[in-house]
């Protein structure tokens, strides 16, 4: 019978000295360095994982493999970082520098090791993903691999997941926007950002019609949410009705927050009493010469609202606190706005 060296380790007792012995015999046949920090061996043991790895590492480890490749030589990436391996930046606590080498064992040993660190990271900065599905927390863990988990802590996606927004919603309106290295769009991270949307949709319906599939030419009767029509942005009004795809974006992102509203109260229906206002319109009924209601830039637009047979305080407190970016105190005239400015800052302002 032939004897590995897993049986060894297997039955080994250090107390016995000739296993002490055989050992230390072992070792001696190893080359030099084998076993410090940056050897061969001894990388190996540095990135091992749990024996019981989270259900989402497969998954995750499968989408970054597909999307980043592997190179056993260090190179600069597209955005000029050199990198090494499945996509890694850092080497035995260090950045990756020019002229290194691994091997394809020590690369995949440390990407299971990379995705393990980042997986639980990224369930510290987004708690509710732990009731996720795995397929859903591995296409958030390929996007962090990727962006990094600074980018994940103060990303807007974080902001609205942590708001209660339907995940499902957020992601496929907030990976999309992760396609730039600098500020070039390339077509590889726009590939690898449909791939973890269509990762993360696997197993869970997309809540809303994607924006994609609608266009200001809509009719008016196409719902935009499941309760909310693309009509009610314009108040059924031709000469409100948007003119660009980023306002219908904007405003899919503003329907899914009210279709929040309407569920925290009864499932009542919202009635939306300002939304679009081309110049023309915005001048003519007195608005404010920067209006978010102008929706004039990607992640820019507004709606007024109320809830008929709600005390409107009440809806405008509990949008107080859920609702991360502009809110005008529009209570005391019968209604809330809600509203999306440039950086997407949190603003507060009576009327």
């Amino acid at each position: 019978m032939t004897r590995r060296l897993i049986d060894c380790v297997k039955h080994s007792n250090l107390e016995l000295a000739h296993h002490r012995a055989f050992w230390e015999a072992v070792e001696k046949h190893l080359p030099a360095g084998a076993l410090e920090n940056n050897g061969e061996l001894g990388s190996i043991w540095n990135a091992a994982v749990p024996n019981t790895p989270a259900a989402w590492l497969a998954p995750a480890r499968a989408i970054v493999r597909e999307f980043e490749g592997c190179r056993l030589v260090a190179y600069k990436c597209p955005a000029g970082v050199w990198t090494i391996g499945w996509g890694q930046t850092t080497l035995n606590g260090r950045p990756v520098q020019q002229g290194d080498t691994i091997s394809q064992q020590q690369a995949d040993a440390f990407l299971d090791a990379e995705l393990q660190g980042t997986g639980e990271q990224l369930l510290k900065l987004l708690p509710m993903a732990t009731k996720w599905r795995a397929n859903e927390i591995a296409a958030l863990i390929s996007w962090a691999y990727n962006v990094g988990l600074s980018a994940v802590a103060s990303s807007t996606l974080r902001k609205r997941l942590q708001a209660g927004d339907p995940p499902s919603v957020v992601i496929q309106q907030e990976l999309p926007r992760w396609s730039h290295a600098g500020e070039a769009v390339l077509a590889g991270l726009e590939r690898r950002r449909a791939a973890e949307v269509a990762l993360f949709n696997n197993g869970r319906p997309v809540v809303q019609q994607p924006p994609a599939k609608l266009t200001p030419a809509s009719d008016f009767a196409t719902r935009i949410t499941p309760h909310i029509q693309l009509g009610e942005f314009a108040l059924w009004q031709e000469a409100r009705r948007f003119d660009h795809q980023h306002q219908l974006d904007t405003a899919a992102e503003l329907a899914a927050f009210l279709e929040r509203v309407r569920a925290q109260f009864g499932n009542r229906a919202v009635v939306i009493t300002s939304g679009y206002r081309p110049p023309a319109v915005n001048r003519a009924v007195g608005g404010a010469s920067a209006s978010e209601h102008l929706y004039n830039a990607p992640s820019t637009g507004a709606v007024d609202f109320n809830v008929p047979d709600v005390d409107i305080k009440a809806v405008q407190a509990w949008c107080d606190q859920h609702w991360p970016f502009s809110i005008g105190y529009g209570a005391p005239k019968g209604f809330v706005h809600l509203g999306i400015r440039v950086g997407r800052p949190r603003v507060r302002w009576d009327y």
